[in-house]
């Protein structure tokens, strides 16, 4: 064995890279603590690997007593004067141990260690390799797919590409090539954990840097990206050469690159949008191809009042707010866009009222606005099944509403009538009511006739 093991060590230092002196600590280790748990864990142990003859010793110490109390600390003295003639009571004697014995323990724990060590080894190198390529782009094969997600196999490892990193209604098979960024490189107890996306904004200007020589030779650079995985996306470009035009750069021609890049990412819809140190021109440039009328900037909150022609404001908008979505996450701002029509509105102070009603939406202020209703008095005033239908709302609320409304106008001071109430009894309530009495008088002397 003694051979053999430094035999054994001296190989997998070298072919798996290990420190030899980290294997030669860690089996030591592995080995006392093989004894203590066949012999017993108060055991005084010394284990070391011999370089000369290339084995393991181990020592057992214990103190030299004249009645011995405890087997596993103590030895008597007539037992210690055998092993060393000169042993006295209080001396500390260390006892090696069987070398046959040991031999067994060293075999099995030197087993044991290289093996994990190895494994140990792998891992750290497998660490040390793909934090280096955080950021990248890399291919695999996808190998299986469970609640955790995708485990794709990239070579000699592993990665995840998790649920929430895949794109909706992407669909992957094992055994399928996959490309993905890798968005993340840990360290857990298993080795290191390799987390994919393809959801990432980054993967998105990866893919770029892919298509366009431009981008990679750094004539073009992607000042940032946004995304709604599978739907849509923006990136905004510039360019150092005032004779490369950035956005033609990425599409390309007949649009080649963009659509290779959209090929990857499934079918989602890619704006390129020209970058501009203006926040006003960048903003109006993310919002294309919607025309912009205005643009109102509050610089301390970071805010953005954009102001479109009315038959633009659904394209300006888009889909459920996705392109105005997209456009503030790709310019840092807080965009909000508003009709031609709504801002002169919102000038009015009868309207600016109906938005201070507390519960009342600017868009119920809309709908009231366009009916007529273009004040509190006229809000007051109203009908509460005309408001029902205007603001979509229960009358329960409808009354919480005009009740609000009504206390504001007598904190303005302001004069109201309740067109709500009931007219005095005996009044005709109607115009219909009147044409109803007036047929019936105009037809009384016919019917008297007829009675004759």
């Amino acid at each position: 064995m003694t051979t053999e093991l430094k035999l054994l060590i001296d190989q997998v230092s070298r072919e798996k890279g290990i420190d030899r002196q980290t294997l030669i600590q860690t089996l030591e280790e592995a080995i006392k603590s093989a004894i203590k748990k066949k012999y017993g864990s108060k055991l005084d142990l010394d284990v070391t690997f011999n370089e000369e003859f290339g084995e393991i010793e181990a020592f057992q110490f214990k103190e030299v007593v004249e009645v011995v109390a405890d087997p596993d600390k103590e030895v008597s003295l007539e037992e210690a004067l055998r092993l060393d003639c000169e042993a006295t009571v209080g001396d500390e004697l260390g006892i090696r141990m069987d070398t046959e014995t040991l031999g067994r323990i060293a075999a099995q724990s030197a087993k044991q260690v290289i093996i994990q060590k190895m494994k140990d080894a792998e891992r750290e190198v497998v660490y040390d390799e793909f934090k280096g390529r955080k950021g990248e782009i890399i291919h695999g094969i996808v190998q299986r797919i469970d609640r955790s997600g995708m485990v794709v196999n990239i070579g000699h490892a592993e990665a995840i590409l998790p649920p929430k990193e895949q794109i909706p209604k992407e669909i992957y098979r094992q055994g399928d090539r996959i490309r993905a960024y890798v968005f993340d490189v840990k360290k857990i107890s298993k080795g290191p954990q390799i987390v994919l996306s393809r959801t990432h904004p980054h993967f998105l200007i990866q893919l770029f840097h892919g298509e366009v020589p431009e981008v990679a030779e750094g004539i073009v650079s992607i000042i940032g990206a946004a995304r709604e995985p599978g739907s849509r996306a923006k990136i905004a470009v510039i360019s150092k050469d005032p004779d490369v035009d950035p956005v033609g750069a990425c599409v390309g021609m007949k649009g080649t690159r963009v659509q290779n890049v959209v090929q990857e990412l499934r079918g989602e819809k890619i704006d390129i949008v020209p970058w501009n140190m203006d926040p006003a021109k960048f903003v109006v440039n993310g919002l294309a191809p919607a025309i912009i009328s205005k643009v109102i900037i509050d610089q301390a909150n970071r805010n953005m009042e954009v102001i479109v022609p009315d038959d633009q404001l659904s394209l300006a908008i888009g889909k459920r707010g996705q392109n105005v979505r997209l456009a503030s996450k790709l310019t840092n701002w807080h965009i909000d866009v508003k009709s031609e029509t709504r801002h002169e509105r919102q000038k009015q102070e009868g309207y600016q009222l109906l938005l201070g009603v507390k519960g009342l939406t600017a868009e119920m202020a809309d709908r009231l606005y366009e009916a007529g209703i273009t004040s509190l008095e006229f809000f007051v005033g109203a009908a509460v099944t005309e408001l029902q239908e205007l603001t979509r709302l229960p009358e329960s609320e409808i009354e919480e509403l005009v009740q609000r409304a009504r206390t504001m106008m007598e904190m303005r001071g302001m004069p109201f009538e309740d067109q709500n109430e009931e007219e005095p009894a005996g009044e005709i309530e109607s115009a219909d009511e009147l044409l109803s009495e007036q047929s019936q008088a105009d037809q009384a002397p016919e019917d008297a006739l007829e009675v004759e």
